[in-house]
């Protein structure tokens, strides 16, 4: 009765396969804070302020992202290279991950577009 079903199971999961091919191969349609979410948060938060669930664990500080005055000090070519090259790039924490071999340049813009909404958007109102 069960492999029955295995050709289902296996086209299922070629789908999910697919999908996430696509996403990957420059296609992704996810906004600025979903990336945020899935390649930042577990260090930085949820809300961009430092304290992400792995932030205990490491030695040095994950930058707080809704810090006004230290966010804007950096422009956006050094978040972009922050983030494509890692921390180490700009003189940063080396614990830092280089995302630009899983992030395309749209993602990386979408991703700077949103720090740029958690540290400046709240001192603006």
């Amino acid at each position: 009765m069960i492999l029955r079903y295995v050709p289902v199971y296996v086209l299922l999961l070629a789908s999910v396969f697919g999908a996430q091919t696509a996403q990957s191969a420059g296609e992704s349609d996810a906004s600025g804070e979903e990336l945020y979410h899935a390649y930042c948060s577990g260090c930085h938060g949820i809300e961009g302020d430092g304290f992400g669930v792995n932030s205990y664990d490491l030695d040095v500080a994950p930058r707080d992202h809704t810090d006004t005055d230290e966010m804007s000090a950096r422009t956006d070519d050094d978040l972009i290279k922050a983030i494509t090259e890692g921390g180490k790039a700009v003189n940063k924490s080396v614990l830092m991950p280089a995302w630009g071999e899983n992030l395309d340049d749209d993602e990386i813009r979408l991703l700077v577009a949103h720090l740029r909404e958690l540290c400046c958007t709240e001192a603006e109102q």
